[in-house]
């Protein structure tokens, strides 16, 4: 029997739906009649929990930002904020690999049936408190990261939110490039250009070269030690 289009346990299944019919097919296959089809209900369940596509797709972006900030507060913190700030990079990095169609749609990248998610200016302290909880959340992250690394004297003082955001720019291209295919396989990528890049963006914000490379050598040796090979 069709699960009725109003229970309540159907929003949440029509969305693990929509992530993977992302993760299989792509943006096209994000579709009301496929999404009914995945849960054994009508087309109308779509329209009844989210009152069309727009929304449902809305839906996806903060469930993509709940699971990247569910991972990114795996993360300890330790005596090195430095390093830190690349094992956070590492498991943001971790988290779009295991399913980069559902990112892709998060940050905006990605318009299934033409719709994108809805977004909003992060640089306007007023409209960033009016952004959806899910995605400020997982900035956060790399807002504490930036606030620990200044307050230790390792970057030179600067406004917190303008570091964190170079950061998160930076991390966000490299991974985009690499999810592109641009830097090849397994840990070609991450050895070869995101742990130089950090390194140069950590003395660019006033860390010395060398306390910046022991910082990320930490954390790299670190994730290997837990994870094993970088890779996906």
């Amino acid at each position: 029997m069709s699960p009725k289009p109003g229970g309540p346990e159907v929003k949440a299944r029509l969305i693990e739906a929509a992530i993977r019919l992302l993760a299989d097919g792509g943006p096209e296959a994000l579709q009301a009649r496929k999404l009914a089809a995945e849960i054994g209900a009508s087309t109308m369940a779509v329209y009844t929990h989210f009152g069309g596509m727009g929304a449902l797709v809305d839906e996806v972006a903060r469930e993509g930002f709940r699971r990247l900030s569910a991972n990114l507060g795996k993360v300890q913190e330790t005596d090195d904020p430095v390093a830190d700030i690349l094992t956070l990079a590492l498991m943001y990095r971790h988290s779009v690999l295991a399913n980069p169609q559902l990112y892709a749609v998060t940050f905006g990248q990605s318009q299934p049936n033409g719709q994108k998610a809805a977004l909003g200016d992060m640089t306007d302290e007023e409209t960033r408190q009016q952004l959806g909880e899910e995605g400020v959340k997982a900035f956060n992250y790399l807002l504490r990261a930036a606030t620990r690394v200044i307050a230790a004297g390792r970057f030179r003082p600067a406004p917190e939110f303008a570091v964190a955001a170079q950061l998160w720019s930076a991390l966000h291209g490299y991974i985009t490039l690499e999810v592109a295919g641009h830097f090849g396989t397994d840990d070609h990528g991450v050895d070869h250009i995101l742990v130089p890049l950090l390194i140069t963006l950590g003395v660019g914000l006033g860390d010395s070269l060398d306390a910046a490379t022991g910082s990320v050598q930490v954390s790299i040796e670190s994730w290997r030690a837990k994870e094993g090979n970088i890779g996906t």
